[in-house]
């Protein structure tokens, strides 16, 4: 089938058309007889690369061009929010305004209004729709990518009640679910009342093999030799022959300290393949690396290896690094990539090879488990370039003999997992109950029960099975002030209905109340550490993994602040005693944030990477502003202010002095630190302040100069802004 002959607006087959294709894979022809492009609800089942993202796009441009609405193209994780936008700008072209939305989960984003295609995460959507926005009825077409996550037990409640929620809401809006291939998908299309595309087809074959001894055997017989290069480390024989021969690699490692390690020691073997113009391009690659934020042994190591044509890539690593790594492994500077699992499940990032080192995850007490095929199969299909590859393939890595028989037919031969619903369990039941009731989707127990037919969980099993957890929750709620009931009437008290827009786990909000009353109530002023620590034990903060040196330092802190903290602190032979000393060893690094301490010191301090910083203080922060709202609403005037204050300077990263600075409008740590140690260490001073003296402040130029006296009340003329 042609573009050319689709029954789409002209303007979007030219945009196609343009980009070099002009004819459809198998699966994207049959999504179109099938009714893709009149409105029909599909769900598309097929492999990696095989044209998912421009069944989506056609049938987004058909919803917007053709029939007045807006799209909505949802996906579980930011990184991948940012690589649709950059991709789905195109459009602009046609006049479709596009925009991309993963933050501020406390309002109803009145703007996005203005926008036709809205690409965000489904916590976004959730959010919007606890906000009772409006503009979400203008919606012709909802897309969601990655559907078959409704398996993960963090991320999968949240998109099956979404898609509950629009489904029941938006009758006549078309919803298109996107998939990796997995076993039972015709239990999601029937859920969404869909047609089903499933197929294994791929534009660009795919082989699966072990590798053991020198040579890997395919799924289909056939075997190859690999040049030995490394008796220790068959990975690095393999990136040395895919290299060797023009090709590009994935490496998946299981642990963020085994992909960095694999990225050195082969990097370390393929430097002498690359050319001269290669390795100048990465020097510069490498130094742009180190001045994109602040330096530290992690960016210092990852800049070092790429200068090899190699890199790293996990969630240690701030995004901006990450899209310096994927960018260049997409531009084919960067040869090999060393990642963790989660690139398979995020950005689109295909390679010639794809290895798999390891086929086991550490689950805590469990030890490491054996990973699904369906993780398998994301990893594997990966391998295989469109436009560049005739063939990928993907590797196994056996480490015994034995390994060779089992990994071909657990993995290579293996079929894909069925996914179950995962929102039976209390927290998942917990949070959308309170949303449902809050929001009037669920006002009594009939519309309760007919909330959770309507998910993805009530379609596979008797709903009697959540009996007990449902009546539990309920009990929950109700006891801590969030819904009151009259009857089989239900409905959702100021506490409840404020926890459910500010979108935290309602536990998160009692420990928090809890909380703040107590300190409320103490004649002193709660400390940052005692605020931090006060987040930190709640659900919604994942807290730091504690090193065996960890407990000796952390019980000698507990010693010396264990009458400041404002929840109780359980005794060490109790089961919570652990989890405990995590959220303490949590609220310290948050401590040592607002401190100003270095990235590099905290880094080094805490284990973690810059990445991790950036995660924590981002979920601080949002906290810290629930706790400023519910402080609010039940009048704990005695902690607002220390609140208030500690938020901002979690939002900045900043000690208490530079607190009046920051609140300037563009002036953050640096600038602030710098006004501060040059004398200008309050508004009084900077409004004193000649213009000529706060420029010769590194970093504060004329135009700076003109904002700061603006906002103090003091605007300065053309002519006194003409600084030598």
């Amino acid at each position: 089938m042609k573009i050319a002959d689709l029954n789409i607006p002209p303007q979007a087959k030219k945009l196609i058309l343009k980009r070099g294709i002009d004819s459809l894979y198998p699966p994207q022809v049959e999504a179109i007889k099938r009714g893709l492009l009149d409105g029909e609800n599909m769900v598309l089942a097929v492999p990696t690369a095989s044209g998912k993202t421009l069944v989506a796009e056609l049938a987004m441009l058909q919803g917007i061009l053709s029939r007045g609405g807006k799209a909505i193209y949802m996906v579980p994780l930011k990184a991948l929010a940012a690589e649709k936008y950059t991709d789905f700008t195109e459009f602009e072209e046609l006049g479709i305004k596009v925009i991309q939305s993963t933050g501020d989960f406390d309002s109803e984003d009145f703007k996005l209004a203005n926008y036709d295609l809205i690409i965000c995460t489904n916590e976004k959507i959730d959010s919007l729709l606890r906000h009772d926005t409006k503009w979400v009825k203008d919606v012709e077409i909802i897309v969601s990518d990655e559907v078959h996550l409704i398996d993960d037990a963090n991320r999968g409640p949240t998109l099956e009640v979404v898609l509950a929620r629009l489904k029941k809401t938006l009758p006549n809006t078309q919803i298109l679910a996107l998939s990796a291939t997995i076993s039972n998908a015709d239990e999601i299309a029937n859920w969404l009342d869909a047609k089903l595309v499933q197929s294994d087809w791929r534009p660009v074959k795919l082989s699966e093999g072990v590798y053991w001894k020198g040579v890997v055997e395919f799924s289909t017989g056939t075997q190859i030799r690999i040049p030995i290069v490394s008796t220790k480390h068959p990975e690095i024989n393999i990136a040395y022959d895919t290299i060797k021969n023009k090709g590009q690699i994935l490496v998946f490692a299981n642990t963020r300290a085994s992909s960095q390690a694999t990225a050195e020691r082969i990097g370390q073997e393929i430097s002498r393949l690359l050319t001269g113009q290669e390795k100048e391009q990465l020097v510069l690659l490498a130094e742009e690396l180190l001045t994109s934020g602040e330096k530290t042994k992690l960016t210092e190591r990852l800049a070092k290896v790429i200068q090899k044509g190699c890199a790293f890539h996990h969630a240690g690593l701030k995004p901006a690094e990450r899209k310096i790594v994927e960018n260049s492994f997409r531009k084919n500077l960067v040869k090999c990539v060393s990642s963790t699992p989660t690139l398979a499940a995020g950005v689109n990032l295909p390679a010639r090879r794809v290895v798999i080192m390891s086929l086991s995850r550490y689950k805590a007490g469990m030890g490491n488990q054996p990973i699904k095929v369906l993780e398998y199969k994301q990893q594997a299909g990966r391998a295989g370039r469109p436009k560049y590859d005739s063939e990928g393939e993907s590797i196994i890595i056996a480490k015994k003999a034995y390994h060779l028989k089992q990994f071909m037919q657990q993995y290579c031969l293996g079929e894909t997992e069925m996914i179950w619903s995962k929102l039976a369990s209390e927290s998942a039941l917990r949070t959308h109950m309170l949303a449902a009731i809050s929001i009037g989707y669920v006002s009594n127990l009939k519309e309760l029960t007919q909330f959770i037919k309507e998910t993805f969980y009530g379609y596979q099993n008797d709903i009697s099975t959540t009996e007990f957890q449902v009546k539990k929750v309920l009990r929950f709620l109700k006891e801590e002030g969030m819904i009151e009931n009259e009857g089989v009437d239900l409905w959702a008290t100021k506490f409840g209905h404020r926890v459910s827009q500010l979108y935290i786990d309602p536990l998160s909000a009692v420990i928090i109340r809890n909380g703040l009353k107590s300190g409320n109530e103490h004649p002193e002023t709660p400390t940052e550490i005692a605020i931090f620590q006060l987040i930190a034990t709640t659900p919604d903060l994942r807290n730091l993994y504690l090193r065996q040196k960890d407990h000796t330092e952390l019980q000698r802190f507990l010693l010396e602040y264990k009458n400041e903290f404002l929840t109780d602190t359980p005794e060490e032979w109790e089961p919570d005693f652990e989890y405990f000393l995590m959220g303490l060893k949590t609220a310290i690094l948050l401590s040592d944030w607002i401190e100003e301490k270095p990235e590099e010191a905290i880094t080094t301090r805490f284990n973690v990477g810059s990445g991790d910083i950036l995660y924590l203080t981002d979920n601080a922060k949002w906290l810290l502003y629930s706790a400023i709202e519910i402080g609010k609403l039940f009048h704990f005037e005695n902690v607002q202010k220390q609140i208030r204050e500690v938020h901002i300077r979690i939002s900045h990263g900043i000690r208490k002095e530079l607190v009046p600075l920051v609140k300037l409008r563009g002036i953050g740590r640096v600038r602030a630190r710098l006004l501060f140690n040059n004398g200008f260490k309050t508004i009084a001073s900077l409004r004193k302040a000649e213009p000529k003296e706060l420029a010769r402040v590194p970093a504060i130029g004329p135009e700076i100069v003109r904002s700061i006296k603006e906002q103090i009340g003091n605007p300065m003329s053309d002519q006194e802004l003409q600084i030598d």
